[in-house]
């Protein structure tokens, strides 16, 4: 094969693999979720909902353990005036007001907590509504990917042009 002939060949190779690329290239968009959740009412008072009942549990079991810390420091006063039969049911007493006081603050914070229930309540049909306009919007535009930025889940960088924040946050209003 002669060089003229070879680079012929390699210019072919080269347009019909560039086209081969093109024909499979997928459109790919971002937005910022987060954004897009606090841009709607609905969610922000959502969140001052669950910050203001999440307070007032903090308030009500800080008050129990003061209780508690009452309750051992009248011990502590008393411990020498008191039988041994008597130390005993105080000791165990203050050790179930504990166990009660944790276990509520399991049950107001833990995973499967009151909190939980309430911010799924509160906070799900509105992220729900959120993902279906980005679907919507993915699905009229041909985009085959839309990531979301504000998960940080393995973006490192990302092209501005390829934000589409605001056209999500525009189709919800």
């Amino acid at each position: 094969m002669n060089q003229l002939s070879l680079k012929k060949a390699l210019l072919t190779l080269t347009i019909v693999a560039a086209g081969t690329f093109t024909t499979f290239a997928q459109r790919i968009a971002y937005v910022n979720v987060n954004t897009i959740l606090e841009s709607i009412d609905e969610y922000q008072a959502a969140q001052r909902d669950l910050d203001k009942t999440a307070q007032a549990w903090r308030q009500e079991i800080a008050q129990e353990y003061d209780k508690i810390k009452g309750m051992y420091n009248r011990y502590q006063a008393e411990q020498v005036l008191l039988s041994e039969d008597e130390r005993q049911r105080r000791e165990e007493e203050i050790m179930e007001k504990e166990q009660e006081v944790r276990d509520l603050q399991k049950s107001r914070f833990g995973p499967e907590g009151d909190l939980f229930k309430l911010r799924q309540d509160l906070v799900r049909p509105i992220q729900e509504r959120v993902y279906a306009a980005i679907e919507e919007y993915a699905q009229e535009r041909g985009y085959d990917f839309i990531f979301d930025k504000s998960s940080g889940a393995g973006m490192i960088f990302s092209n501005p042009s390829y934000d589409k924040t605001e056209d999500v946050m525009k189709k919800l209003k």
